[in-house]
């Protein structure tokens, strides 16, 4: 198929449900009473509820049309760079809607939930296996809860140590959680610039790297989708210093059967299993990001751990070093089914045929566009590739010009704008999920938009011209949302 994915055709507007009912509309049929009526007093009831009166056939087409409007992984390429958007088989869905977990009580005792602490304690031991750590949690609910684990791993760390201190280095290719995670725990940000390569050099972590520096965090792959080949020696300069390593895992989708994350130098990781591990992502969460740690680092885990006693399952508090409760019960249980599933059903071997296809996927792309799109970084990448808009530029078209417009070809926009080193960032990951052919195509549209913008740049400007409204105004709607409408 050579034709744009993006349509022309005809789009429904929607009402609300208030706009849409009329009085005396029902949507059922009441059974006819067969017992005398009996009112209630007046002084018991107030006013009923404000429910639009609607028949079945308003009902099915409004939400068949607000369903029409959708545009998700199911039904297309979503290219977030940073995102990691792939597909998310059903079959996963299946296994943890199973009727004995997904209607299983968080504060059923151990002995009701054996198969459950089971399975997530084989997860544990799973993701322990991947990343080449000794021990982990899967109580954090998301990638940035994991990174604030992480940081209260740190402090919990020094306090034992006798040193506490005030200051992490953060790369300026770290993902934009990352100082705000260590903020949190009071820690200074210390910023550090990578290369002209586009990496981090180890003089540079040197240079500021003290005594009072309780580590580092780093993001492997780097939000520039580029290697931190030099983290072996990064992680011996910190630890000479007496701090820490963290690794920032959300990239992990490049590494998988690669990379031995703890041989790397990590001390603590942590993961995003609606990311690397086919969960739904964003609207389709929640998320959860499990942490990974050293040995001498698993006593500050948080509680409750799961244990292993003869043959049965416990979760056990008593440990006295650890941070505390991450969350209200052991985490976002759900979410930890569908990762299970999916690691024992695609195996060692696939797990590392995903990263190896993610990483061919992007450099692909990363070489088919080069010649359309400036690439400020001419080198290997891992599962994501940046481009910029700097050959646009002469024509007054911007990256969000060119990605507006791209969403007439029928395509999500990627990311824009970040990472922030690159000006006019252009980041597409197309993860492993996607064909060639649907590559090809993401590549044409791109093309087209480039030839575009010299032949006829107020196309785009004014783009797009496909969708069911077209450009909004992003600062207006940023601060003044209507959420209703």
């Amino acid at each position: 198929m050579n034709t744009a994915e993006g349509s022309t055709g005809l789009k429904f507007n929607e009402p609300l449900l208030w706009e849409r009912g009329r009085p005396g509309r029902m949507g059922l049929s009441v059974p006819s009473r067969d017992v005398a009526a009996a009112p209630l007093a007046a002084d018991l009831t107030g006013p009923g509820p404000d429910f639009p009166e609607l028949s079945e056939v308003d009902v099915v087409r409004h939400y068949s049309r607000l369903s029409q409007w959708n545009y998700c992984i199911d039904t297309h390429m979503v290219p977030l760079g940073s995102c990691t958007m792939k597909y998310n088989p059903k079959t996963h869905e299946r296994q943890a809607g199973l009727t004995g977990f997904c209607a299983a009580h968080p504060l059923l005792p151990a002995s009701l939930s054996q198969g459950l602490l089971q399975i997530l304690a084989e997860l544990e031991s799973f993701l322990a296996e991947i990343t080449g750590m000794n021990a982990v949690s899967l109580q954090p609910a998301a990638g940035a809860q994991g990174e604030l684990c992480g940081m209260l791993i740190f402090h919990a760390y020094h306090r034992a140590a006798g040193r506490q201190r005030s200051k992490i280095i953060v790369p300026d290719t770290a993902h934009g959680t990352n100082p705000a995670s260590a903020a949190l725990c009071n820690y200074q940000a210390v910023k550090v610039e990578s290369g002209e390569n586009g990496i981090l050099l180890p003089e540079a972590v040197a240079q500021i790297m003290d005594e009072d520096t309780a580590g580092i965090m780093l993001t492997n792959p780097n939000t520039l989708g580029l290697f931190e080949e030099h983290v072996r020696a990064i992680a011996d300069i910190v630890h000479a210093k007496g701090g820490l390593v963290y690794g920032d895992g959300a990239n992990m989708n490049a590494l998988m059967g690669v990379v031995d994350m703890a041989a790397s130098g990590l001390d603590v990781l942590h993961l995003n299993l609606h990311k690397t591990f086919a969960t739904p992502h964003g609207g389709g969460g929640p998320g959860a990001g499990p942490v990974c740690v050293k040995k001498h680092l698993e006593r500050f885990l948080p509680v409750p751990r799961i244990v292993k006693k003869g043959k049965a399952f416990h979760l056990r508090e008593d440990y006295p070093d650890s941070i505390g409760r991450m969350h209200a019960f052991y985490g976002n249980v759900g979410v930890m089914l569908k990762a299970y599933s999916y690691i024992v059903s695609m195996g060692a071997d696939n797990l590392k045929k995903v990263s190896e296809l993610a990483v061919l996927n992007a450099n692909y792309l990363k070489e088919r566009l080069k010649e359309t799109l400036d690439l400020p970084y001419d080198r290997p990448c891992m599962h994501e590739c940046v481009f910029t808009d700097k050959q646009q530029r002469a024509h007054k078209v911007t990256t969000l010009d060119m990605v507006k417009r791209l969403m007439d070809y029928g395509f999500h926009p990627p990311t824009i704008y970040f990472p922030l080193v690159v000006n006019g960032a252009i980041m597409i990951e197309p993860t492993e999920t996607e064909s060639k052919e649907t590559l090809d195509r993401l590549i044409a549209a791109f093309q087209s938009i480039a030839a575009e913008a010299e032949q006829n740049p107020e196309l785009l400007q004014t783009a797009p011209h496909h969708s069911r409204v077209r450009r909004l105004d992003e600062t207006s709607a940023a601060r003044k949302p209507c959420l209703a409408g």
